[in-house]
């Protein structure tokens, strides 16, 4: 089934795989691992990675005991940080199809894109990595059926 709004997968991958390095106070965390958690193909995900390091956001070390850890604490990473870091600088938006077809005055969308582009770029920039940990620990306090 089609979907209206739907990210990048390397974006997904890069904002899913920082929320679990936020969840981890010790340590790096390998590739694999990382990999196994999203189901995802690890040289797809150590791409991503490699982009988060080369931001700032991350540190990677090699080695047996090797992997990725945040670079910065949690609470000052936003997912705006890491999706820009996955894809580039967020522009705002303007027509669906990238640039305008249909020769209209007004958009037959009515301005909903920029509303929810608005949005959305709101939320990424306002949600940080350590809000996002805390959501996952509170959501599963108490419920036996699902282990962390």
């Amino acid at each position: 089934m089609a979907k209206l709004f739907r990210l990048p997968e390397a974006a997904s991958l890069g904002v899913h795989a920082a929320v679990l390095l936020a969840g981890r106070h010790n340590g790096f965390v390998s590739a694999a691992y990382l990999a196994q958690e999203l189901d995802a193909s690890e040289a797809h995900l150590a791409k991503v990675m490699q982009r988060l390091v080369r931001a700032g956001l991350v540190h990677s070390t090699r080695g047996p005991k090797g992997g990725f850890a945040l670079a910065r604490p949690a609470s000052e990473v936003t997912l705006l940080d890491v999706y820009e870091a996955v894809e580039g600088e967020v522009e705002p938006a303007r027509c669906v199809f990238g640039e305008p077809v249909c020769g209209r005055k007004s958009c037959v969308f009515g301005g909903m894109t920029e509303e929810l582009d608005a949005r959305f770029h709101n939320y990424m920039a306002n949600a940080r990595l350590s809000d996002l940990v805390e959501e996952k620990e509170t959501a599963h306090v108490g419920a036996a059926d699902h282990p962390d």
